[in-house]
């Protein structure tokens, strides 16, 4: 009988050590991780910068503002967002063969834009430097419109023919 009582009490006692405690005043409160993913931004050349004839030996500027000779791009992304615009300027144009050659500069104002609070290309929100990143913002209908103009400067010996070269626009959310 004491042995039966001493593995009743033994028994008693191990099922209480695996029991876990009970915390009468125990709550539990939940929160939700969250994140709004912003829409990507689309970049579209949609003029090119163009100069047309050339005269050997005269130097042939655009103006950002020629609505028919500018080169210009639109911009769209989430409305609102601060983006920066950074351009990738030749220096020179080249024949489709490379063997001729035509300088082509910009000046710090040959570049402007619009973000919805200006008048369009001839009256845009502002003017930027297309030699350096400029911080703009996209409007609040989503987009941004950019406009450049630059001269070209041939030679008094310019070969004739047909010239080009790439002008980029990178176009980037910054955070903020």
């Amino acid at each position: 009988m004491i042995r039966r009582l001493l593995l009743v009490s033994l028994s008693v006692l191990l099922g209480l050590a695996f029991v876990a405690p009970s915390a009468a005043a125990q709550e539990q409160g939940t929160i939700q991780a969250l994140a709004t993913v912003i829409s990507s931004l689309n970049v579209v050349g949609t003029n090119n910068l163009q100069f047309g004839t050339v005269t050997p030996g005269v130097n042939k500027a655009v103006d950002k503002a020629n609505v028919s000779y500018a080169g210009e791009w639109t911009v769209t992304g989430t409305s609102n967002a601060e983006v920066t615009v950074d351009f990738v300027l030749p220096s020179s144009l080249a024949t489709a063969d490379s063997l001729a050659f035509m300088n082509i500069i910009f000046s710090g104002t040959d570049a402007s834009y619009d973000d919805g609070t200006g008048g369009g290309q001839t009256a845009p929100a502002g003017v930027i430097d297309p030699n350096g990143p400029s911080t703009l913002n996209i409007s609040a209908g989503g987009t941004l419109m950019i406009w450049i103009g630059g001269m070209v400067l041939p030679t008094v010996s310019q070969t004739g023919g047909d010239y080009a070269n790439d002008v980029v626009l990178t176009v980037a959310y910054t955070g903020s």
